[in-house]
């Protein structure tokens, strides 16, 4: 086991109805909020007027930033920002997925700074301070709303990069299943594989732990229990109940004791494709996780046939492994292949120069252009 520092500051308000909490939690913190939100979907829900309402009565003043992209970009990171340090705001308010409690996590610290947002990623700036942020999850799968993570696209730099701080946690979360009743099937199974993924990123990471191996077997296999049963109820709420909270537990550190880091090759390598061709972020990972098992069976065999035979509670080889996971992923209607995606295999190149660009790589498996072919050429 090595040795590691457990912290996590996000104070998490889960279940029905926590959502009358928002305004006497958010009033330490100031009357000014900055909300951020996506493409409209809290309107159509109502959700939107629910909050909006809540807070004018409270006699808060609220500066609104809408239209935060399924696969955000630094340029909305940036004028979000701006917005919020002309009108002198006190607190971000983030109500959506992860990519809005992402881009409002860049947004609490380039607020304060005369800077580009993108400075954060490229280790030009190190922040020191941020506005408070406080989220509301509308969709249950990238951990966002209890880690310190932030994902964004470049593209003018044509890259999709990380940054994250201590800092940059969320100050509370608010996790009411009954919020994500309106996902659609698509982004539900997403949000599935995308929590899945998480955690195969902390099983392949460095550090032998076999009480956090049983905890991430036990996260993986809740999602492969409900997720199905999900897919077959969509407004099943005990159900939305069980994914949501295991996605908030698939990355909120927990999956991470006792090893000094992850993998996140996937992660990377995914993140290209999104970059590129915007495929949806659980998409990416349905597509690069099965070809780089595939790839890296030969020195990952015992790992991978390890991680089988406690996920689908029979010895299983390393081939076989991977088999019923991608059948897994297939199952729950993601797509295992690039092309499942309408992206063609004249893509190939520019995906290679991207990778390569981007210098995609693993904290454990290192990989090296030849790597990047092998793996296409595996999921193409």
């Amino acid at each position: 086991m090595e040795n590691f520092t457990a912290y996590n500051p996000t104070t998490l308000h889960f279940g029905r109805n926590v959502l009358t909490q928002l305004a006497e939690t958010l009033r330490p913190f100031g009357t000014r909020v900055l909300l951020l939100y996506g493409g409209g979907s809290i309107k159509k829900s109502g959700l939107y007027d629910r909050v909006m309402n809540d807070l004018a009565a409270r006699g808060f003043s609220v500066t609104e930033f809408s239209g935060i992209r399924s696969n955000p970009i630094i340029e909305d990171v940036d004028a979000a920002a701006a917005l919020g340090r002309d009108h002198g705001v006190d607190v971000i308010l983030a109500v959506g997925g992860g990519s809005v409690i992402d881009s409002a996590k860049i947004v609490s610290v380039a607020i304060p700074v005369q800077r580009a947002a993108w400075d954060f990623f490229d280790g030009q700036l190190k922040p020191d301070r941020a506005i408070p942020l406080v989220a509301v999850l509308t969709l249950a799968a990238t951990g966002s709303e209890m880690n310190p993570f932030a994902v964004v696209s470049n593209h003018t730099r044509g890259i999709k990069g990380a940054f994250g701080c201590p800092l940059t946690f969320p100050k509370h979360s608010f996790l009411d299943p009954a919020l994500t009743l309106t996902v659609p099937k698509d982004y539900t199974a997403f949000g599935i594989a995308d929590l899945i993924a998480h955690c195969f990123e902390a099983w392949f990471g460095v550090g032998e732990t076999t009480l956090t191996d049983r905890i991430v077997v036990a996260i993986v296999k809740e999602a492969m229990e409900y997720g199905p049963k999900l897919l077959d109820d969509l407004h099943n709420y005990e159900y939305r109940e069980k994914i949501m909270f295991a996605a908030t537990m698939a990355l909120n550190g927990v999956t991470m004791y006792g090893r000094s880091s992850g993998d996140w090759g996937v992660h990377s390598a995914g993140h290209v494709l999104s970059l590129l061709h915007d495929v949806p972020h659980g998409a990416s990972l349905t597509i690069v996780y099965p070809a780089w098992l595939r790839h890296f069976r030969d020195r990952l065999g015992d790992r991978i046939a390890q991680l089988g035979t406690a996920l689908f509670d029979t010895p299983l080889t390393a081939a076989e492994s991977i088999d019923r996971i991608e059948s897994f992923f297939r199952s729950i209607g993601c797509p295992v292949r690039l092309s499942e995606q309408g992206v063609a295999g004249e893509a190939r190149e520019a995906i290679l120069r991207s990778m390569i660009h981007s210098r995609v790589n693993g904290g454990h498996m290192k990989m090296q252009a030849e790597d990047y072919e092998k793996i296409i050429d595996l999921y193409l």
